[in-house]
């Protein structure tokens, strides 16, 4: 079986950080979604979410590895989709994101090279840095983009976050069991 050729031409060292991944976290808009909040008359919020980045966050969790989520902002609509994708581990309102990565840390007792934090904009700076995998979507600030470990070539709430599950899997030899399973033979 053939692997994405996106996949193919990792250096050895970013599939060597990924390679150590336990625990992946997302910041939501911009990332998980596209980033653009729309408000209706009825003062009801909307995002949408990518369905092919939830199947990418179930994958990792189906295979061991942790999901969070933490975000700047608060928002029912994040709750109802980390519910529907069972992510437990959700830090909303969090404009300094440092101590919930530190948090999250200790609760998987894990160290920071066993974390991958994706990323679009200035907030995301430090945990990019801190992580052992940092990775920013295609459509990121420029000055996130250049200090990242790694960019999609998706951009954020369109399948970047897929890529990234991706990447994981396929880093610990996972990807292609699961690819596998889903052939009809």
């Amino acid at each position: 079986m053939n692997i994405n050729p996106q996949l193919s031409n990792l250096s050895e060292e970013l599939l060597q950080k990924a390679s150590q991944i336990r625990l992946l976290i997302c910041d939501v808009d911009g990332v998980l979604s596209n980033g653009q909040v729309i408000f209706g008359n009825q003062d009801e919020e909307l995002k949408t979410f990518n369905i092919k980045d939830g199947f990418g966050l179930k994958a990792l969790q189906n295979h061991g590895i942790g999901v969070a989520i933490i975000t700047g902002r608060n928002s029912k609509i994040v709750e109802r989709r980390c519910q529907e994708l069972g992510i437990e581990h959700l830090y909303q309102g969090h404009l300094n994101k440092v101590g919930a990565f530190d948090e999250l840390c200790e609760k998987f007792s894990i160290t920071a090279n066993e974390v991958c934090h994706v990323g679009d904009d200035l907030p995301d700076l430090p945990l990019i840095q801190k992580a052992g995998l940092g990775v920013a979507v295609k459509d990121a600030h420029w000055f996130v983009l250049q200090h990242a470990d790694w960019s999609t070539k998706q951009l954020g709430g369109f399948g970047a976050v897929r890529e990234v599950c991706d990447l994981i899997l396929h880093s610990q030899q996972k990807l292609k069991p699961l690819l596998e399973s889903y052939l009809g033979h």
